[in-house]
């Protein structure tokens, strides 16, 4: 139970807007539109810390409950979801990743590969501003079909090799789809795809409200997000591990 926040959170700030034709442009142009498209990039650096709430629905499990994510640039996140009473919590202060068991109380660090995972999805909006910064790179894979319709598809590396592919819609440069491997509920890895839809724009940005994720093709998660605030005043000691 307590592995199952972790999948499904990648790309969730990867919003898009603005039409242009596709065959000419390169990485670098595309993630400059879709940063305008989401309010610019003055408007994300004044972003210090994002509050998402909203409902879940573990789809394979017959479970729903809350979830409540907190990002705090340049990376540090913590989310807490509430399950059949229980509040899952897992976090990352910059440098540690951790996880509290909901049964026992207990606090841990996350097993290496969680790790690496949680400290990857912790990276703000300070990562897709300047990704160079973080090692992250970023590569135009041209077009692909997806049922009846045509995306662009853009590759991103980050610093420990790992891989997600991103299928932007070509009209409006909102992310319609990511796909990449994950660490699934037994700690072993899957292939993660997520489909956000309904956005909605919030203090001029736009955030995706709605998200349904796959695991190796099996609907698993739903996340219906009810509330986005911004700059909180979230304190670093929020995000770390309990001694």
């Amino acid at each position: 139970m307590r592995k199952i926040v972790s999948i499904g959170i990648c790309g969730l700030f990867l919003l898009a807007l603005i039409s242009s034709p596709a065959s000419s442009q390169t990485a670098k142009e595309i993630l400059g539109k879709m940063i305008e498209a989401q309010g610019g990039a003055k408007t994300l650096e004044a972003i210090k810390d994002t509050t998402i709430t909203g409902s879940i629905e573990l789809v394979s499990m017959g479970l729903n409950g809350t979830v409540t994510m907190y990002q705090k640039e340049p990376n540090m996140m913590r989310l807490d979801i509430e399950v059949m009473g229980m509040v899952i919590t897992q976090a990352y202060d910059g440098e540690i990743a951790w996880m509290v068991d909901p049964q026992t109380g207990a606090t841990t660090q996350m097993p290496e590969n969680a790790s690496q995972e949680f400290k990857r999805q912790a990276l703000g909006n300070d990562s897709l501003l300047n990704p160079e910064k973080y090692g992250i790179k970023y590569d135009f894979k041209g077009k692909e079909k997806l049922e009846d319709k045509e995306y662009l598809v853009l590759e991103q590396t980050t610093s420990d090799g790992h891989k997600t592919t991103i299928y932007l819609d070509p009209a409006t440069y909102l992310t319609h789809k990511t796909k990449g491997t994950a660490l699934g509920q037994a700690g072993v890895e899957v292939m993660a795809e997520t489909i956000t839809t309904d956005y909605k724009k919030v203090d001029g940005l736009l955030i995706a409200h709605s998200m349904t994720t796959y695991q190796d093709g099996q609907e698993f998660m739903r996340m219906t997000m009810t509330k986005v605030a911004f700059n909180a005043n979230l304190e670093d000691s929020f995000f770390k591990m309990a001694k």
